[in-house]
């Protein structure tokens, strides 16, 4: 009789007091992995947490009460610092350029797939396990392992796009349980164990500050700062000067890709606001101005000059564009085996936005960076936020829209 004494492989998986992560514990201990159980905690700056609610002590209660459970070993990590350098800091940078960054985007290719997986791999962890609703496969070519990052089995819930700053490293050590289930099969799950997570709503705040809506937060920080809000006109000039004649490809997606330099006197002033940072393109509440026939939307902030530039309805022309570009130091790629060199393009699918379906689109590898040319016009293309760009369901690539 043959013993195989290969030990069972380690892994530390996220619990988040959740029910994806709680779910996806299960699963890991199920399919045979040893499991410990670990709570990042990212925030411990009080003054900030709404309201007299602590969630995260809630939320890591839940976790806890979760491996008790489950029988899984379980701790918490203080990241409280990392985080706010890696994350909170690079926000506000960000915010004052009068860039829009993507905190979720960031926590896990900063601290999730970074720090914690670090802490992990020192506890001799073996991989590195989360709730995320996506998948990972592996291929082979040239004799090379090759990650793969696949979009969520539920179309409802992927979240492929929150990884799309992954490296293949990352990846190697990474596992997602549950990207094969639908969310209500998750709940079921969880409903049959009797988990105390099986009902609790998803968590709708940033990452790191738990119930805290961003808003919020960054006024807490950024100082408040009065401005003028300008309305611009649908038939402005600027709007109809469509060039057509270009010298070359990457002349014409320069201009698509172009930003409106918006000025005063190209509309009325219609209100006033507390500081150009807090607000983003697209954005409609928080505006306060009343009296328009449609609803006002956000199509630029100037924040060296405090103006936020805004027009009526959603189909203002301000707020489309064709192109968004990337440049070299902030595009990134899962799979470096597809990397495109210059003058390269590729067709692909891509998303601006994490809830955004896909949109066909073709990418343009320039000396610079990269182009994103999308077949339909794009609603509020916002600096500092993310595309992802996909072959099928596999996410291959992304970048921050500059």
């Amino acid at each position: 009789m043959q013993t195989n004494f290969s030990k069972m492989k380690r892994v530390i998986i996220g619990l988040s007091g959740g029910v994806d992560s709680s779910v996806a514990a299960y699963l890991l201990k199920e399919q045979g992995y040893e499991v410990i159980g670990l709570f990042m905690k990212n925030w411990h700056d009080d003054s900030v947490t709404i309201s007299n609610e602590c969630p995260w002590l809630d939320d890591s209660n839940d976790a806890m009460l979760v491996a008790e459970k489950l029988g899984i070993p379980f701790q918490t990590v203080d990241l409280s610092e990392q985080y706010k350098e890696r994350i909170v800091d690079y926000m506000f940078n960000e915010y004052e350029k009068g860039r829009t960054p993507n905190p979720d985007v960031l926590c896990n290719r900063e601290i999730k797939f970074d720090v914690f997986m670090k802490i992990a791999l020192d506890l001799g962890a073996d991989y590195v396990a989360t709730g995320h609703y996506c998948r990972k496969a592996t291929i082979e070519k040239e004799g090379e392992e090759i990650y793969q990052l696949l979009a969520g089995i539920d179309d409802n819930k992927d979240q492929s796009y929150f990884l799309c700053q992954l490296s293949q490293d990352q990846l190697a050590k990474s596992l997602f349980p549950i990207g094969e289930l639908t969310k209500p099969e998750v709940r079921e799950i969880a409903t049959k164990l009797d988990l105390v997570t099986a009902e609790k709503k998803d968590s709708q705040g940033l990452c790191f500050i738990g119930k805290v809506k961003l808003p919020d937060f960054l006024q807490q920080q950024l100082k408040p700062k009065e401005g003028i809000i300008v309305e611009i006109p649908k038939e402005q000039d600027i709007f109809n000067h469509v060039n057509t004649a270009f010298n070359s490809e990457e002349d014409k997606l320069k201009y698509l890709s172009r930003k409106i330099d918006y000025k005063v006197d190209y509309g009325k002033v219609v209100g006033k606001h507390q500081g150009a940072h807090y607000f983003t393109k697209g954005q409609r509440k928080g505006l306060a101005v009343g009296g328009t026939v449609e609803p006002l939307f956000v199509i630029d902030t100037d924040v060296n000059e405090n103006v936020i530039y805004t027009g009526q309805g959603k189909k203002h022309p301000g707020l489309f564009k064709k192109a968004l570009f990337i440049t070299n130091q902030e595009l990134h790629w899962i799979r470096k085996d597809l990397e495109l060199d210059l003058g390269e393009t590729m067709d692909v699918m891509a998303r601006i936005r994490y809830r955004q379906s896909l949109q066909n689109a073709t990418l343009h590898k320039v000396e610079s960076g990269l182009y994103v040319e999308f077949e339909a016009f794009q609603s509020a293309i916002t600096e500092g936020q993310f595309v992802a760009w996909y072959l099928k369901d596999e996410l291959v690539g992304s970048g921050v829209i500059s």
